[in-house]
């Protein structure tokens, strides 16, 4: 990934945030007909590992679990808020008319060895896990133990499970530090009177809130 030393983000309390606020990755693996790309939810446990370590599955039907470079690491990439930036909005185009449009956006690559778990309590535990997590806002949360015992077994039977221990961790800020203080206020302001999607997100990383 090009990365300007002014766009690296290193703290790694703030790119575990966004893989947790964001756990749906694009996962990259090396296969023996080339690259292979997969959307995977992934749950980070933060505190094993130097940098931490991924798990998630896959269906069973997926052949990214049986056809992949052992020897070569995977990629989870985890997108953050993106928004496009327009020149308009900073005050220095009044002044010469020198800006153009760009795409201000955070991002995370983990890259490390991929292990295939193909075990049925493992699994259960990860579900379990998984579920509890991100059913936790829901006024009426669901768990595994809604569902009939050989329902949840077949389903449990139909995925494998996947594992990352991250190796190497690298983070992607981009959001207007090349452009002087006025432009980045033009930018929050400009951001906060629009419409996409992802623009009060965007707007407080511009204005130096990564969390």
């Amino acid at each position: 990934m090009y990365l300007p030393s002014h766009f690296a983000e290193s703290d790694l309390n703030v790119l575990h945030r966004l893989m947790q606020d964001h756990p749906l990755s694009t996962l990259v693996t090396q296969t023996s007909a080339g690259l292979d790309v997969n959307h995977i939810p992934l749950i980070l446990s933060a505190g094993e590992g130097e940098h931490g370590v991924l798990r998630g599955h896959v269906a069973r039907a997926n052949p990214v679990w049986k056809d992949f470079v052992a020897t070569t690491d995977a990629l989870a990439v985890f997108q953050g808020a993106d928004a496009y930036i327009s020149p308009s909005w900073y005050p220095t185009k009044k002044e010469n008319g020198k800006a153009v449009p760009t795409w201000n956006y955070a991002v995370v690559h983990a890259g490390g060895p991929m292990r295939v778990i193909d075990d049925a309590e493992w699994l259960r535990s990860l579900v379990t896990r998984l579920t509890t997590h991100h059913e936790a806002a829901m006024a009426q949360p669901w768990s595994v133990g809604d569902a009939p015992p050989d329902y949840i077994d077949k389903m449990i039977g139909a995925i494998v499970g996947i594992e990352i221990t991250i190796t190497t961790l690298v983070g992607k800020w981009k959001v207007s530090q090349n452009q002087p203080a006025q432009n980045r206020t033009g930018v929050v302001d400009g951001l906060l009177s629009g419409a996409q999607p992802n623009a009060a997100a965007m707007a407080a990383l511009v204005a130096g809130k990564k969390d």
